[in-house]
């Protein structure tokens, strides 16, 4: 699609969501507010991540489509009290984008992705923006979630030089901490056990970064995995008390499902 077709069709989404906000569109459009919509942002973001998960091109394009939406529909609610247009938006990230990348826009070389991060997160804290901020670790929304910050925590740290050499590296520090962890349960105390595996969990994000892995992603993954697998063990057992069923024989449907899986059979 040519670049003025793709500024019509954004431009036609504009003044559909002006007409649905107008007395002559919808009561419910009409009556929400920043505070009404927030919750279908956050669900319309979840439903983004599913489709990407999955793999799935037609229902990803969809739920974008919605997501597209939320963010004009909060425009439009922004622009109606005369706080801000969507243009001013537009714009606004468009200059942003142009400053945080002067390896394309400007002199400085950056050729690795590495580069380019460690750039992006110290000009942060140049920007008037930002200028509340006095670390680098400032800024992380309150409502991310705790492997998702540990994430970009570690990255924003690694950006300035504080990382480790390698993945290795992580790898054995994920052995210490697990260690730590059983000393702490065999010792019988459990006062240390919350820190310990809160190591444990940090030291795996870690990981997870250097192989340049979502961590929030690949636990949703796993978390859909485990409910397919023990579904086929509710299937199997149906009608029986799974208490009764057993451990063994759970455990030899658990390798089916596995096997099914590795197959493309489930």
């Amino acid at each position: 699609m040519a670049a003025n077709e793709q500024g019509d069709a954004f431009a036609e989404l504009v003044e559909l969501t002006r007409h649905l906000r107008s007395p002559e569109g919808c009561a419910w459009d009409r009556a929400q507010t920043v505070e009404t919509i927030r919750p279908h942002l956050v669900e319309e973001l979840h439903e983004t991540l599913e489709a990407l998960d999955a793999n799935d091109d037609v229902r990803l394009r969809d739920e974008l489509g919605d997501l597209l939406f939320i963010v004009v529909f909060i425009a439009r609610i922004a622009e109606e009290d005369g706080r801000f247009d969507i243009a001013q938006i537009t714009r606004g990230i468009d200059a942003k984008l142009r400053r945080r990348h002067p390896h394309v826009f400007g002199d400085l070389e950056a050729s690795t992705p590495d580069e380019v991060r460690s750039h992006w997160e110290t000009t942060k804290l140049t920007e008037d923006s930002h200028a509340d901020r006095r670390s680098i670790l400032d800024g992380l929304p309150r409502e991310l979630s705790a492997l998702l910050t540990a994430r970009r925590i570690q990255e924003k740290a690694a950006a300035v030089g504080f990382d480790w050499p390698g993945p290795a590296d992580v790898l054995d520090k994920i052995e210490e901490e697990t260690a730590e962890l059983r000393a702490e349960i065999d010792g019988g105390a459990t006062e240390r056990h919350e820190a310990e595996l809160g190591d444990l969990l940090f030291a795996v994000v870690n990981i997870a970064r250097f192989l340049r892995i979502d961590p929030e992603a690949a636990l949703r993954k796993t978390n859909l995995r485990f409910r397919k697998r023990f579904g086929l063990i509710e299937d199997r057992f149906r009608g029986e008390d799974l208490r009764d069923v057993g451990l063994e024989a759970m455990d030899r449907v658990w390798e089916e499902a596995k096997e099914k899986e590795r197959k493309g059979e489930l």
